[in-house]
């Protein structure tokens, strides 16, 4: 095996060549510490690196070393065998772009009996939609092929709910507010009262700068 040197096949042909049973396990062993060393950046204590060893070891032997070792020797037909094809399930999906997970969220709100949380779930699948759709296309899109996308794969089961959500766009402040509830997260605070909070923090900071000016502009003038 070309990865570990010439000069390691002439000591496993060496080992072959020895008599004593006892001796040659002996040095079978040496030489799988030897192979460890050769990679260390592939040193692994595990159960399969181990076994990997001792199957070079023996490949190298052209599976005639007869030693006591920890793992049983592979079969020779097993060398070069390709290995098992894992199939892909594909689950037949309407829209690849939105993945699996997007549909199990849509059986799910189907599945769902209480008819707040079932608007909550749409709302949030709706704004999640969207963001796989901007991420695998380069163009914006409109929230009418969300929905309908929605309908599509719920096979209109939503059609109702979808009907109601789309009335307001999906940055809408109640659409917003229901995809947020999805995972417990607080609701958007009012606008208004937000605009209110945030003039009198502007006020009170501009009072705090102007106080802080007068005081050195007095104290300049004292000196």
């Amino acid at each position: 095996m070309k990865e570990y040197g010439s000069s390691v096949q002439k000591l496993v042909d060496y080992i072959m060549t020895i008599d004593d049973e006892e001796k040659r396990t002996k040095y079978a062993f040496l030489m799988v510490e030897l192979m460890k060393q050769i990679h260390p950046n592939m040193k692994d204590s595990t159960q399969d690196y181990s076994k990997k060893l001792w199957d070079d070891l023996f490949i190298m032997s052209n599976f005639k070393l007869d030693v006591q070792g920890p793992f049983p020797p592979p079969s020779p037909e097993s060398l070069g065998k390709a290995p098992r094809k894992v199939s892909y399930n594909q689950h037949n999906l309407k829209f690849k772009h939105y993945g699996r997970n997007v549909e199990l969220l849509i059986l799910r709100a189907i599945a769902e009996e209480k008819l707040d949380d079932k608007k909550i779930l749409v709302a949030y699948i709706a704004r999640l939609m969207k963001g796989f759709y901007v991420t695998w296309n380069k163009d914006s899109v409109d929230d009418s092929v969300i929905w309908q996308n929605i309908k599509d794969m719920s096979e209109n089961l939503l059609g109702t709910i979808v009907d109601e959500l789309s009335q307001e766009g999906l940055g809408h402040a109640r659409v917003a507010n229901n995809a947020r509830n999805a995972y417990n997260a607080p609701e958007y605070p009012n606008s208004n009262n937000n605009n209110r909070n945030n003039n009198s923090s502007n006020y009170r900071k501009n009072n705090f700068r102007s106080n802080n000016n007068n005081n050195r502009n007095n104290n300049f003038r004292k000196k």
